[in-house]
Parts: structure tokens; sequence; C-alpha cells
């Protein structure tokens, strides 16, 4: 499912929110362990978002290496001609 990020705009999930859950094998700090799970604290859905977040961490930096030109041009010309809108700002 496409989430919206601004009115009107949704973005492409990074991954397949609904694939199933697929056991594996992590070593972990043991005194960490311990006392997450004496907080109860859910692992699978920690380890989930921190993947997440990572994702969409190398994604965006993907997004700016594929764009740098574009973005390099884009602020060169406000430096050269200002920016859109200018004769009408009042600050």
């Amino acid at each position: 499912m496409n989430r919206p990020v601004a009115q009107g705009i949704y973005m492409q999930p990074l991954f397949d929110t609904s694939a199933p859950k697929m056991r594996i094998t992590l070593g972990v700090n043991s005194d960490l362990l311990l006392k997450s799970r004496a907080l109860n604290i859910n692992l699978s859905a920690v380890l989930e978002k921190a993947l997440s977040q990572q994702l969409a961490e190398h994604a965006g930096n993907q997004w700016v290496d594929q764009n740098r030109k574009a973005i390099k041009a884009y602020n060169q010309f406000i430096e050269q001609n200002g920016c859109f809108g200018d004769e009408y700002r009042k600050f």
C-alpha cells in the first residue's frame, strides 16, 4: 500500500509489508537481550523498524546521488536568477 507523504502525493513502500515472516538466527549481546526481554520489548518489531529505517536512508542517499546533477543545476540557476517569485516576496 502506498503511504501519503503530502496531500495527494503517495510514496511506494520500500518493501512488501504483506510478505510472510521468516525465521532467522542472530547473535546479540546477552545482557542487551536479557534487559530487553525483561521490558517485554518486541525484538522482531524493533529489528523490522531498524531495517526499514536503514532501507529508507539508503533509498534517500541513492535518490540524491541519482539527482545530483539536477540539484546542482537548480542551485546554480537560483544563485544566478533568484528564487521563483522573489519579486512578490514581502520579507
